[in-house]
């Protein structure tokens, strides 16, 4: 077993630094989710310990919660109609294409709904896990969009811009450190996930740091501290967790899955795209702006291209945060009312 792990970690690592330097979306978690997808298909899945992947839901949680920053509030409360719009249609639109890869049977009930959800992949991974989807065809759904979201949104800021923006920025591993706020951040993940645990909240190791993460962040009281050098091994855990359970069956369900995936992944990026559309005719909002907040995932890769092609960024970040939190309280909700419509019509 022990030599497993080596071949993982090394393959893990290899597999990072090249998707990184393809300027591949999360490259620091689809590397390893590889790499453990071709091990167990192998019939050498390394299975990773629950409290240590109880630990990454809750630093994953915190990195959440740095980015619900006040200011987002402020800028949702000045333009709270586009933002509630924005929202209700994006969310609207992936709830029905999830019900659509239901009802067609491409894939099952909610993790149709899970893998169309709108929202941060490694957030919508763990969260579908808990609410009894399969996390493999979540995680296979969840990064084919956001793939193509950032070819897309790439080739829109090419056309607005002139100039195609880097897709990825130099990853700086070891910046300057404050080892107290270092300590208080994995203290309070810690307490966190355990209070989780104990409340036996669905993905409660990952919602309850977050929540207080968030609230005590931006009261000042604590300073989210995660380095890269930390969360690179935090993602390895994630996609070793996801990739561990692609067993050859559930690869070849993916493969025959694919063009359906496909379709419906180009049908929500031009809904998207459509009410950015309406954006940008009735709230006069910047093209690439517009384009770019009703993206549907690649939050992260979405704000260096808006960065790199002078797009209001705030906007941006504050529709992209307001959505990944819907998507959150509203996911379990809409998961359960699709299974229980392809239930009686008998999917």
């Amino acid at each position: 077993m022990a030599r497993r792990w080596l071949v993982l970690g090394v393959a893990s690592i290899l597999l990072a630094a090249l998707f990184n330097m393809l300027h591949v979306p999360g490259a620091l978690l689809l590397g390893p989710l590889v790499a453990a997808v071709a091990m167990a298909a192998s019939g050498s899945a390394c299975v990773v310990p629950g409290p240590v992947f109880t630990m990454a839901h809750a630093i994953i949680g915190l990195l959440i919660a740095r980015t619900l920053a006040a200011d987002t509030l402020a800028e949702l409360l000045r333009d709270w109609p586009l933002f509630l719009a924005g929202v209700v249609f994006v969310v609207a639109a992936s709830s029905l294409i999830g019900w659509a890869l239901a009802r067609w049977r491409v894939l099952p009930g909610t993790t149709a709904v899970w893998g169309a959800a709108p929202g941060g992949a490694s957030a919508m991974v763990i969260m579908a896990g808990s609410f009894g989807a399969d996390t493999r065809l979540v995680a296979f759904m969840q990064y084919l969009r956001v793939v193509t979201v950032v070819i897309v949104a790439t080739l829109v800021a090419r056309i607005w811009t002139g100039e195609a923006p880097a897709s990825q920025l130099p990853i700086t591993w070891f910046p300057p450190l404050r080892p107290g706020a270092l300590l208080a951040t994995l203290l309070l993940a810690f307490l966190g996930a355990q209070l989780g645990r104990a409340l036996r909240l669905p993905a409660g190791a990952m919602i309850i740091p977050m929540v207080l993460g968030a609230v005590l962040h931006n009261m000042g009281l604590v300073s989210i501290e995660l380095p890269p050098w930390l969360m690179a091994p935090i993602y390895a855990v994630v996609g070793w967790q996801v990739g561990s359970r692609f067993d050859r069956p559930i690869l070849l369900h993916a493969l025959r899955a694919l063009p359906g995936l496909l379709v419906a992944t180009a049908a929500l990026i031009g809904a998207c795209a459509g009410f950015a559309a309406l954006l940008v005719v009735w709230g006069g909002i910047a093209p690439l702006t517009a384009y770019l907040a009703t993206s549907p995932g690649g939050i992260d890769s979405v704000a260096i291209i808006g960065m790199a092609g002078n797009a209001d960024m705030s906007f941006v970040m504050s529709m992209q945060t307001a959505r990944f939190v819907v998507v959150m309280i509203t996911g379990p909700w809409i998961a359960r009312m699709v299974a229980r419509s392809i239930a009686r019509r008998g999917g």
